[in-house]
């Protein structure tokens, strides 16, 4: 008999929730940003953006998010690993969708991935706080 694997599931609620709370925190930083919230398979759960944000960073937020559930870990991880990986560094970044720069936080309860978080419109450091915002609303916090 074939076993099935149990797995949580971030909610659509948490995910406006954390959204919403990176909005606020953009606000704060006087930035116009776009959010995506997506679950552990890439879905997205919950969108925002602020009025006149970049057109461009629509898709990057989403990318962020993608790419944070996809592998559990933050896209500002990605520099070091490509950085001491040639092979990887060559071939990586040519993957649809993977975005290699910060701004992108996956979402871990009990230290499996749920989702991921992607903030795009300020700088790396700002879309991350970002994030990390949105993640603290929601009673998590990032490494």
């Amino acid at each position: 008999m074939a076993e099935l694997s149990q797995q949580s599931s971030l909610h659509w609620e948490a995910a406006l929730a954390a959204a919403q709370a990176a909005m606020a925190h953009a606000r704060q930083l006087d930035i116009k940003v776009h959010v995506a919230v997506v679950d552990r398979a890439g879905l997205e759960l919950a969108y925002l953006r602020h009025n006149d944000a970049f057109l461009h960073s629509a898709d990057i937020a989403r990318d962020k998010a993608y790419t944070a559930a996809g592998f559990g870990f933050p896209t500002s991880a990605w520099l070091g690993i490509l950085e001491a990986n040639p092979a990887m560094r060559l071939g990586f970044p040519q993957r649809p969708r993977l975005v290699v720069f910060g701004g992108g936080l996956p979402v871990l309860v009990h230290g499996q991935c749920v989702g991921g978080i992607g903030v795009s419109g300020g700088s790396e450091a700002e879309d991350e706080a970002c994030a990390r915002a949105g993640l603290r609303a929601i009673g998590l916090e990032s490494d």
